[in-house]
């Protein structure tokens, strides 16, 4: 066998996620069909770095799979992409070793989070951004995200029911930046993983810091009492976007 690694992005609007599911349309299961047509039936596994949800969207997702045979590189990039539907792009493709795993060797993510507060919102960017109508202290949460960075018990940010037991994680980025032009916040984040929901929280709360309905310092009250409770809600997936993924050497 050969295995083959990926990257590719992907709309998630119409997608229930990356990872297959029954009775649901995913990013993975999309992949595979193609990839069993392409292998003349036989059918093909496609396991993905990272599991993104229902309406999340990817600019550097990476994969791998295993084909009977070597192919060339180009032609079975530009084979999966032109048969897979119009909402998944296969960037690049190349050969790896046998014992290259995508998801369990070292790697840091950076997750992209676009919300537009502009009022009135940009309707074309409705499945693309989250809408936030209230008023907003940029410097306010300019100063809540520096709390962030560092490497922190991230239970208070994490989706309640998540099986993860050990959840330690070291954010190496945690940025925000205004578009002025498009009215939108980009916030941008990389670390060496990311909880259930981790992310969507995050923001949840630095809004609600930014509206002033939360104090600056609570995003450290919220790792030191590890409480939930304490953070502000999920924001809706339609802003994320798992940007890039970086393997070590």
């Amino acid at each position: 066998m050969t295995r083959y690694k990926a990257i590719i992005s992907y709309d998630g609007y119409n997608f229930a996620g990356f990872q297959r599911q029954p009775h649901a349309r995913s990013v993975q299961g999309e992949l595979e069909k193609t990839l069993t047509r392409i292998n003349s039936g036989h059918s093909v596994t496609v396991h993905g770095a990272g599991r993104t949800d229902s309406g999340v969207h990817a600019l550097g997702q990476v994969i791998h799979f295993d084909l009977p045979q070597a192919r060339d590189e180009e032609k079975l990039r530009f084979a999966l992409d032109t048969q897979t539907p119009d909402d998944i792009d296969v960037i690049q493709i190349e050969q790896v070793a046998d014992g290259y795993h995508c998801r369990y060797l070292k790697h840091k993510k950076t997750y992209e989070f676009l919300v537009d507060i502009g009022r009135p919102k940009n309707p074309l960017m409705r499945h693309y951004a989250s809408h936030f109508p209230y008023p907003i202290e940029f410097e306010r949460i300019e100063k809540a995200i520096k709390q962030l960075v560092g490497t922190h018990d991230f239970t208070g940010f994490t989706a309640s029911g998540t099986s993860v037991e050990n959840k330690v994680r070291t954010i190496e980025v945690a940025r925000v930046d205004y578009d002025e032009k498009r009215q939108f916040l980009v916030f941008t984040f990389k670390g060496n993983g990311f909880l259930y929901k981790q992310v969507r929280n995050m923001v949840g709360t630095l809004l609600k810091i930014g509206n002033n309905r939360m104090p600056v310092e609570q995003i450290t009250r919220i790792l030191e009492e590890k409480d939930r409770n304490l953070a502000g809600p999920t924001a809706a997936p339609n802003g994320l976007y798992l940007k890039e993924i970086d393997y070590e050497e």
